[in-house]
Formats: C-alpha cells, sequence, structure tokens
C-alpha cells in the first residue's frame, strides 16, 4: 500500500534532500582530515558543513519536516539569534577583553588587537544602522560592501577557529621519536615565562606519559637568541626541563631559529640527523596550536601539533592575530575575494 503525505507536507525525501549539502561536505571534511589534519582547506570544509547543517535545520522549520521535535525548534532558534546576539554581545566582549589586555600586557600593537576589533564591529553595526535610518543610496551601497567584507572574513574566522578547537581535540595515539618545543621569548633576557612555562610543562607531561609506557621520547627545545636576550631560548628551556626531572641527555637544543617557520625546519634536521623516518610532537600554546601545524605541513615536519593552555584574557587577541597571519598566508585567494568585492560595491555606486 502506497504511503501518500499529509497534506500541506512535502514527501520526507524533500527534508532529507536539505541535508545533502552538508552530509557531502562532512564526507569531503573526513577525507581531509585521514589525508592530513594540518591544512587550511579542512576548515573551510568544516565551516560549510556547519552552514549547511544550519540550511538543512532552517528548511526543516520552514516545511515542517520535523515538526513538534523541541529540540529542533530551539536549534533553529538558536541558529537565527546567533547573528543578532553576536553583533550585540561579541563588541562588548572584544572591547572589555582589549582594555584587559593594555592593562595586563601593555600596549604593544598585537595586544590592541581584540580592542580594535570590537571597534571596527560598532563602527559597521553603526554603519549598518545609518543607511537603515536615512535610507541613502549611497550610504547603502558602502554599508552593504562594508558587511559583505565583513562577512566574508567572519566566515573564514569562524572556519580558523571552529577547525581550530577541532584540531586540538583530535589527539595524536601513536608514542613519538621526539616532542619539539617552540620558544616564544625570555623574562629578563634569561628566565621562563608563565606562557614558555606552560609549553614545557605540557612538554615534560608528554615525556612522563610515554617514558611510563617504557619509550621515552627525546626532547627537542627550539629557540634562538634575541637581541634583548642574554641566552638563547634553547638553552633557558633545556635548563627548566632539567631542574624539572626530565634527564639531560633526552633534551636536545636548536639554539638558531627566529621565527615559527624557522623552528620547525631547523628542529626537522636536528630529528632527520638523529633518526631518519621520525615521528613527533610538536607543544606551543594553544591558540597557535592550528597556525603552527599549517606551518608544520609547509615545512615538512613528520609529526602533528598539541596546545598548551594560557590564560583566558590572553586568547582573544592572539587567536585574532593567528587569524590575520593565516589570512595573509593566503593573500593572493582572500585579497582576490575582498577587491572583487570593493569592484561590486563600486560598479553598483556608478550604476545608482
Amino acid at each position: 500500500m502506497r504511503m501518500v503525505p499529509a497534506r500541506g507536507r512535502p514527501p520526507y525525501d524533500a527534508g532529507v534532500l536539505a541535508y545533502v549539502p552538508a552530509a557531502f561536505f562532512l564526507v569531503l571534511l573526513v577525507v581531509g582530515v585521514l589525508r592530513d589534519r594540518r591544512r587550511f582547506g579542512n576548515a573551510v570544509l568544516f565551516g560549510l558543513f556547519c552552514v549547511g547543517l544550519a540550511f538543512g535545520l532552517l528548511h526543516a522549520a520552514v516545511v515542517g519536516v520535523g515538526g513538534g521535535h523541541h529540540a529542533l525548534e530551539w536549534a533553529v532558534a538558536g541558529i537565527l539569534l546567533l547573528p543578532l546576539l553576536g553583533a550585540l554581545v561579541l563588541p562588548v566582549f572584544l572591547l572589555s577583553n582589549g582594555v584587559k589586555m593594555i592593562r595586563k600586557e601593555g600596549r604593544r600593537p598585537a595586544n590592541l588587537l581584540s580592542f580594535l576589533a570590537g571597534l571596527a564591529l560598532v563602527g559597521l553595526l553603526a554603519l549598518a544602522l545609518a543607511a537603515v535610518a536615512t535610507r541613502s543610496p549611497e550610504l547603502v551601497i558602502v554599508a552593504g560592501t562594508a558587511l559583505l567584507l565583513a562577512g566574508y572574513v567572519s566566515f573564514l574566522f569562524f572556519c580558523f577557529l571552529a577547525y581550530a578547537l577541532l584540531y586540538g581535540w583530535l589527539r595524536p595515539r601513536r608514542d613519538v621519536d621526539f616532542v619539539v618545543v617552540l620558544g616564544c621569548g625570555l623574562v629578563g633576557g634569561s628566565r621562563v615565562p608563565p606562557l614558555l612555562a606552560g609549553r614545557l610543562e605540557r612538554a615534560r607531561r608528554l615525556y612522563a606519559a610515554q617514558a611510563a609506557r617504557g619509550r621515552p621520547p627525546v626532547l627537542v627545545v627550539s629557540g634562538g637568541q634575541g637581541p634583548d636576550e642574554k641566552v638563547p631560548e634553547a638553552h633557558a628551556m633545556a635548563v627548566w626541563l632539567v631542574e624539572h626531572g626530565v634527564p639531560a641527555e633526552h633534551v636536545l637544543r636548536e639554539a638558531r631559529s627566529r621565527t615559527t617557520t624557522e623552528n620547525l625546519l631547523f628542529s626537522r634536521a636536528v630529528m632527520e640527523a638523529a633518526r631518519p623516518g621520525y615521528r613527533c610532537l610538536v607543544v606551543t600554546s594553544n591558540y597557535h596550536a592550528f597556525r603552527a601545524a599549517l606551518t608544520a605541513r609547509r615545512t615538512g615536519v613528520n609529526g602533528q601539533v598539541v596546545g598548551a593552555r594560557t590564560a583566558a584574557y590572553f586568547w582573544p587577541s592572539a587567536t585574532i592575530r593567528e587569524f590575520v597571519a593565516v589570512f595573509f598566508e593566503h593573500k593572493l585567494v582572500n585579497l582576490t575575494v575582498c577587491v572583487t568585492i570593493v569592484f561590486l560595491g563600486a560598479g553598483a555606486w556608478w550604476r545608482r
């Protein structure tokens, strides 16, 4: 006996089809992660999967598929309210965090990022409200162009942030030959600061856990000597590890690097010389882990990256800084899209 859909409700298959884009991007994401989880393309696929899933839920609400399911209704309400809440709450959060960063860390440009991002969101919201209030064609075009640019950048930032959290959750399970610790500057020219101590403690715990299984890895501390430092970072890091119980013979020093790229390139050379065909883990701060993973892939390091915890107030500005760096690492694509949006806005202005 053939089942006939209820009047006013489309067949169940119509609701299922709404989730096809999400399923498609999920399959691509799984394949990408299995091939190499250290790819920014995986982040974009994860973002597209989330967008596809949101579309499916909204479609289900509109056509009535799954009606009566309160969990679905709450999910849809959350999807609809999220942009509004973000527009109202996020600027306040970023501004307050920016003030806290300035008080605790000083007024260096890198510490101003969350405050500047909050100001930019306030300005964008004011521009949109002014365009709606005045109904000025010119202002509508400017606001629309600005919103499109902000939407593109916001989507990429969401992809970066969401996948960075997912990447941090995907823990490597196999034993490794080396654990590389990335340096980040010394206090007073010779002392390990709390941020670097967090990385070293994470590496020490990884060492202890694997040593308990009978196969201790070698720790590679990576960091050169800055112009305001009395000793190379690697030397201070090695001393810290030995003082905290790691045998000196299980610590190697890479004391030439000045950047993350050099950290990984020079550390790779150390590991390849000591054990061809090595496997490693790289330890850095949690906000830096995904970008370090992208750099590790680019520099040919055979290993994943894990993050050490940092102070909560430090995380927003640091994450924005990491995103900006990744954005400009893919500047050809990103600037092409942004310039195209601006030209579209200019064309609309010219035709008005």
